[in-house]
């Protein structure tokens, strides 16, 4: 089933449900794109009326933020970002599928991350992967266009041909890197799923561009939906992305929610 919240659809699938559409993707006739619309990602559409279009146009959105499944009233189960992109390498594995690692602003990031997907998928085929171009954003004519390096980006896009993947994950961060799927999977003909990872390197890698340790929160805080605390303790710098995806969030639904009545 399909809900939308703040004017962006989003799947309420189950994680199983969710792999068994991503399966069927994999031997579809055509090219598909997942997203994983989070509380801020929401946010930023409400300003943004490409990033929304974009995010409508995915054929699979599945919520990645509690803020979501609360304001759903428990309708849209979360599937965060990451636990989905490792259940894709498992099925990857399985239908003997291969994999390209696209982004992260860090060769370092993209090698531990392919280093530890082996050592959990040992059987996995990772056709390749590359930093790709650094993309910055430009208004034009009231819409947020993406802008990058030309020649970085045909390196990337030919070395993605070259290498013939199935399945695409970008992690330019968000925004950015469902703008650029929409853009350029086109050009990529053997790609089925390309999906947009933010973040999700970073944790499989143990480490961020920066060469910052970066840890997911422990299981029970994201159990009961409170992984954003533990990211604001490690990271304090996070505070105005957290309070957009909290307090602005649920104040945009509920003001959405008073205007219909």
């Amino acid at each position: 089933m399909i809900r939308e919240i703040l004017g962006v659809k989003i799947d309420s699938l189950t994680m199983s449900e969710a792999l068994q559409k991503a399966r069927d993707f994999l031997y579809s006739n055509k090219q598909n794109l997942i997203f994983t619309p989070n509380p801020e990602m929401l946010v930023d559409a409400q300003s943004d009326r490409y990033f929304k279009k974009v995010l409508n146009l995915s054929d699979l959105n599945i919520s990645d933020g509690f803020g979501v499944t609360f304001v759903s009233g428990g309708k849209i189960k979360r599937i965060t970002g990451v636990d989905f992109v490792l259940k894709l390498c498992e099925l990857a594995q399985k239908e003997n599928k291969s994999i390209y690692l696209l982004g992260s602003g860090s060769k370092e990031v993209l090698k531990k991350t392919a280093e530890n997907l082996k050592k959990q998928f040992p059987n996995l085929r990772i056709a390749g992967f590359d930093s790709g171009p650094k993309i910055d954003f430009l208004m034009v004519e009231d819409e947020n266009k993406i802008i990058f390096e030309p020649e970085a980006n045909d390196n990337a896009v030919h070395d993605i041909i070259m290498t013939a993947p199935d399945i695409l994950f970008v992690a330019f961060g968000h925004n950015k890197q469902e703008k650029w799927i929409y853009e350029n999977l086109k050009n990529l003909p053997t790609v089925k799923i390309a999906m947009g990872v933010g973040g999700s390197f970073d944790y499989i890698a143990g480490f961020n561009y920066l060469g910052e340790t970066t840890l997911r929160a422990p299981c029970f805080l994201r159990k009961i939906g409170l992984e954003w605390l533990y990211r604001l303790f490690r990271q304090p710098w996070r505070l105005s992305r957290i309070f957009k995806a909290t307090a602005v969030f649920i104040s945009f639904v509920v003001y959405k929610k008073i205007k219909k009545v």
